[in-house]
């Protein structure tokens, strides 16, 4: 006990560079998926499918081209009607990548194994400088 109330400062000091080196593990496992490039590549090369989980309103002010919308409240509902085969890798895409995340574990739940969200969503492809349509 002695020598932490000695040394107080230096443990301060130890678990603020911890916390430091820390941050961005967890930043990044936020903002987890695959980058705009990536996508580009795996929709040229392996033919995979974009879904855009946006609400429809979200979907007509901008979206990836060729995405097809399935709001996330119905994803679980029509995702099996509108992409049969299972072994093609899907691109799950919202506004952010927050809500992707969730629809990539419903995805993943009925059974497309390669289903992966846009890390950053519409915003990074954006940011990308990659076309977007409008409805």
């Amino acid at each position: 006990m002695k020598f932490i109330l000695d040394n107080w400062m230096l443990i301060a000091i130890a678990l603020a560079s911890n916390t430091m080196l820390l941050l961005p593990v967890i930043q990044g496992a936020a903002t987890a998926g695959l980058d705009a490039n990536g996508a580009v590549l795996l929709i040229n090369r392996e033919k995979a499918v974009v879904i855009d989980i946006c609400e429809p309103s979200e979907f007509a002010a901008g979206h990836v081209g060729g995405a097809k919308n399935i709001p996330l409240g119905e994803l679980e509902a029509k995702l099996t009607g509108v992409v049969k085969n299972k072994t093609v890798p899907l691109i799950l895409v919202c506004q952010s990548g927050m809500r992707s995340g969730r629809a990539v574990a419903i995805a993943k739940k009925l059974g497309y194994d390669q289903a992966q969200s846009l890390g950053g969503g519409l915003a990074a492809w954006k940011s990308a400088n990659l076309p977007v349509e409008k409805a």
